[in-house]
């Protein structure tokens, strides 16, 4: 047990952070997990259990706890966008999106990811991983037009933030989410947004969980930023060398 890293995942709750928590907590081995929640809901949907901290990102002081001697990070917390109360699909047109007050991309994706970069770089933290999202390369993505949030923009000043931290970092650029099963597909990495323009632009969310525990395990991942989509399942064989797949990046954002 002794010398095992504390692995803290934040956005824990999240449909995406709840698969990291569970595969943390399944290779004890491996890990010893912790995770951060918004609420005392959040808490409760994974589990409830004492290594599960509720905090609120955009207030650096109350993360800190959840901080304290981990030795790396998983950056998982993400402005969400709802629906506009009050659209009506029977009558046609496209529902519009909002964000709730204070909980805009500019405070969940660049502050509060901002202050969890801080607080772990002052907490000692050895690595940082940071899950982000394709299309930040064109400031018109579609994406960036939801509730007027930038969502593309405010993650991508927080992964540059990231990569000129000094902390090593790996910085997953997830393409099109699925709720898939993981260990199907073979993954494929890029760079510069190139994935978009192809059929290989998604990718399951148990595969990007996947990818954050191996890049906790494996120094190739090191200082690597990269896009993440997938084959679709079946037409080739699924990815299970990791330390191949980030050998093949060489980008460092």
């Amino acid at each position: 047990m002794a010398n095992l890293p504390t692995v803290l995942v934040t956005g824990a709750s999240g449909r995406t952070g709840q698969i990291v928590y569970k595969k943390l907590k399944e290779r004890s081995d491996k890990f010893v997990a912790k995770g951060l929640v918004r609420t005392p809901e959040g808490k409760e949907k994974i589990g409830g259990e004492d290594d599960v901290f509720i905090g609120d990102i955009r207030d650096a002081e109350s993360i800190t706890p959840a901080i304290q001697g981990i030795d790396t990070l998983v950056i998982l917390t993400s402005a969400v966008p709802k629906m506009k109360p009050g659209f009506d699909p029977t009558k046609g047109g496209r529902p519009e999106f909002i964000f709730d007050d204070g909980q805009y991309p500019e405070q969940v994706d660049w502050i509060g990811q901002k202050n969890q970069i801080d607080a772990a770089k002052a907490a000692g933290v050895k690595h940082i991983v940071l899950v982000g999202s394709m299309g930040g390369t064109n400031p018109d993505h579609p994406l960036n037009k939801l509730g007027n949030g930038n969502i593309l923009i405010w993650k991508r000043k927080a992964e540059q933030y990231l990569a000129d931290s000094g902390t090593p970092y790996t910085i997953i650029r997830a393409g099109g989410l699925l709720d898939k099963e993981g260990g199907a597909r073979e993954l494929l990495v890029g760079k510069d947004d190139e994935l978009l323009q192809t059929d290989t632009k998604t990718v399951p969310r148990a595969d990007v969980a996947e990818v954050c525990i191996q890049a906790l395990l494996l120094e190739e991942a090191k200082n690597k930023a990269f896009d993440l989509g997938s084959k679709p399942e079946g037409t080739s064989s699924p990815t299970n060398d990791f330390k191949a797949l980030f050998s093949q990046v060489t980008a460092r954002f």
